[in-house]
């Protein structure tokens, strides 16, 4: 009797698992290149903003009310490609992979900019191609990690483009700086080992009524120039202005370089999870 009921068990779970397969390999997707996120007014005779105010647009195409995660690759803000990452695909999300301006072209906080016109674009435009504007997360790996945070935090960004930074579904930052970027000290002759916190530091913007916010770094001991410490601080502040929803992942034995790929499926079970309580309240 226990084993026939096991038995079934195991059948229904089987089941379950191949139906829930079937209806994700139904979803189709479709990528649009290189989409402009200002205006034409805005970049008119800038060739250098034509050619790097542009995104990759994966999405689904026949289902409604996707969730949309806005990725910013890392390199320093010098430095790096967009991308669209192999291991978010599939998944009945909608991915941004957002190229942005690059220093010393531009001084860094152009690239902030940049980042809030591309997460503005998804709120004004989504709804278009059938996403839920209440459920677009803001991700990236490490100069993109502090581009997520500057852009969720600092609500000045956003607000230049008429929406409200708490608006993000949830901000997931990969190993970015929680203090000045040092792209951002060097342009004003501060060498990178030594650390300041202003206005271009996310720690600066700490804030009770942020959105959700999940840190995640790779090992203490294998990370860059105090990755990892300067990002437990920044829970721990966020804790002591009275957010509620920060936490930090720290990922044993994967250094700056590796961690992304450790990161990727915390990631994705924050969208999921975020987005099924989302959903609930509405």
């Amino acid at each position: 009797m226990k084993t026939d009921f096991l038995l079934a068990i195991i059948l229904t779970v089987l089941s379950q698992s191949v139906i829930a397969q079937d209806v994700k390999e139904k979803i189709e997707y479709k990528t649009d290149t290189a989409i402009q996120y200002y205006s034409e007014e805005t970049m008119k005779g800038d060739n250098y903003m034509q050619e790097m105010c542009v995104f990759d647009f994966y999405y689904p195409t026949n289902i409604k009310d996707f969730p949309t995660i806005v990725w910013f690759h890392g390199g320093g803000l010098t430095q790096g490609k967009r991308s669209i990452p192999e291991y978010l695909k599939n998944r009945g999300f909608a991915i941004i992979g957002v190229d942005y301006r690059l220093s010393p072209k531009v001084k860094a906080v152009e690239c902030i900019k940049d980042a809030a016109a591309a997460t503005a674009w998804a709120f004004k435009n989504i709804e278009d191609y059938g996403g839920n504007k209440t459920l677009i997360f803001v991700s990236g790996m490490s100069a993109g990690g502090y581009l997520a945070y500057m852009v969720g935090l600092d609500k000045d960004y956003l607000t230049a483009h008429e929406i409200d930074a708490n608006q993000i579904a949830g901000l997931i930052p990969f190993s970015g700086h929680a203090i000045t970027h040092f792209t951002v000290r060097q342009e004003i002759g501060i060498a990178g080992e030594q650390p300041i916190i202003d206005k271009m530091a996310p720690l600066y913007h700490v804030r009770a009524d942020a959105p959700p916010l999940l840190i995640i770094t790779g090992d203490r001991e294998l990370e860059m120039l105090g990755r990892y410490e300067e990002n437990a601080y920044m829970m721990r502040m966020m804790k002591v202005a009275g957010h509620e929803r920060v936490r930090i992942y720290e990922l044993d034995g994967n250094n700056h370089g590796q961690m992304m790929y450790s990161a990727l499926p915390l990631l994705v079970r924050e969208v999921e999870a975020l987005t099924k309580e989302i959903k609930s309240n509405n």
